[in-house]
C-alpha cells in the first residue's frame, strides 16, 4: 500500500514507522524545518527521541492536499482540534482515510453556554461526509508502538474498505488490529477514557491506594458506557480494546499524560503549570466538560467526569473533589451501570 501519515509528533511518527516496514509509507510534517531535521537526523528528537527512523520512511513537509496524492490510505495524526481542517482539506480524494486523535473538538462558538465541541465522527458528518473515513484507538502509547511492542487496537468504521485497509496496513506480529463498525462507541471510549485518567492520577496523587484506584476505574466505566449508549453506542464496545482497555492503559501506565495531569494537581501544580510540563497534549484537560455539558442535556449523571471538570476550573481543591465522589449515597451496582434509569448514578 501507499500510505501518507499527515503530523510528526510522536503517534503519527510511532504508526508510520509500524507501517514501513511492509508498505511504502511518508510521513508529511506541517513545520518544514522539522521535517529537514528528521530527514537528516533519521530521528524524531523532540517526540520520540532515541527511535532510529527506517531508511524506506520518507520525511516530507507541506499541506494534507499534496500529501496525499496517490495514497491508498490517509492516517491524520494531528490533535483534534486540527482535525476539522484536515478533513476539509481531504474532500474529494478517493484515498481511504482514518484519524488516530482522541478526544472532543473544541466548541466552535465559546460566547454561547449551549455550544459544545463535537468527537471526531461527527466533524466527519459535518465536513466531509462523502470521505470514506474511520478511526485507529485502543489501548497503546506511541513509544511502545514504535519499539515494535506487542499491542492491540481497534480499526472502527460504518465503511468495511476503511476497516479492511486499516488492518492490511497495521496488522502484524506484534500489532494486532481488530475490526469493528461501532464507530460511535469507539470515539466514546477514547475520549471519555482521558477524562477519567485524570480522576485516577489523582487518586494515585493522593496516596489513597489500589482500591481507591479500582473502584474509580470500575465506576469510570459506567458512565463512559451511560454516555456512549445515549449516543447511540453498542454496550459491548466498552467492554473492549477502546472502552476497558484503553481506559485501564490510560489510567493506570506511566506514560499517560492524562494521569500525570491528575498527579501533578495532587502535588499543588496549577493547572497551567500541569499542562506545560507535559510538553504534548492532554486531551482529556480540553474535552472534560464538553463531554459533561452534553451528559448533562441527555439526562446522564457522571459524577467522576464532573469532579474533574470542577478540579480543573479551580472550584474544588484536589481533596475535596476525592470527597465529593466517595461521599455519595449508594445506589444499587446495577442502577450505576447505566442498564436502568439514566438518572441514576
Amino acid at each position: 500500500m501507499k500510505i501518507c501519515v499527515h503530523g510528526a509528533g510522536a503517534w503519527g511518527t510511532a504508526v508510520a514507522v509500524n507501517a514501513a516496514a511492509r508498505h511504502e509509507v511518508t510521513l508529511w510534517a506541517r513545520d518544514a524545518a522539522q521535517a529537514d531535521a528528521m530527514s537528516a537526523a533519521r530521528e524524531n528528537t523532540r517526540y520520540l527521541p532515541g527511535l532510529a527512523l527506517p531508511a524506506s520512511l520518507a520525511v516530507r513537509a507541506g499541506d494534507i492536499a499534496q500529501a496525499q496524492a496517490g495514497a491508498d490510505l490517509v492516517i491524520v495524526a494531528t490533535p483534534m482540534a486540527a482535525l476539522r481542517e484536515q478533513l476539509i482539506a481531504l474532500r474529494g480524494t478517493t484515498a481511504q482515510v482514518a484519524w488516530l486523535c482522541k478526544g472532543v473538538e473544541p466548541a466552535l462558538d465559546t460566547s454561547s453556554p449551549t455550544a459544545f465541541g463535537l468527537l471526531a465522527h461527527e466533524i466527519w458528518a459535518q465536513v466531509a461526509p462523502e470521505l470514506k473515513a474511520g478511526v485507529l484507538s485502543g489501548p497503546s502509547f506511541a513509544q511502545e508502538v514504535a519499539e515494535g511492542r506487542p499491542t492491540a487496537l481497534v480499526a472502527a468504521s460504518p465503511h468495511a474498505g476503511v476497516r479492511d485497509a486499516l488492518v492490511d496496513a497495521f496488522h502484524g506480529p506484534a500489532l494486532r488490529v481488530y475490526a469493528n463498525d461501532d464507530i460511535v462507541g469507539v470515539e466514546v471510549g477514547g475520549a471519555v477514557k482521558n477524562v477519567l485518567a485524570i480522576a485516577t492520577g489523582l487518586c494515585d496523587g493522593l496516596a489513597l491506594g489500589l482500591n481507591a484506584r479500582a473502584a474509580l476505574i470500575t465506576r469510570g466505566l459506567a458512565e463512559m458506557t451511560r454516555f456512549g449508549l445515549a449516543l447511540g453506542a453498542r454496550a459491548d464496545t466498552f467492554m473492549g480494546l477502546s472502552g476497558l482497555g484503553d481506559l485501564v492503559l490510560t489510567s493506570t501506565g506511566d506514560l499517560s499524560r492524562n494521569r500525570k495531569v491528575g498527579l501533578l494537581l495532587a502535588q499543588g501544580r496549577t493547572l497551567a503549570q500541569a499542562v506545560d510540563s507535559l510538553g504534548h497534549v492532554a486531551e482529556g484537560v480540553y474535552c472534560a466538560r464538553t463531554v459533561v455539558q452534553r451528559a448533562r442535556g441527555l439526562g446522564i449523571e457522571m459524577p467522576i467526569a464532573e469532579g474533574v471538570v470542577a478540579l480543573l476550573d479551580g472550584q474544588v481543591s484536589p481533596r475535596d473533589a476525592v470527597a465529593a465522589l466517595t461521599g455519595r449515597d449508594p445506589v444499587p451496582e446495577s442502577v450505576q451501570a447505566g442498564s436502568v434509569p439514566r438518572h441514576s448514578s
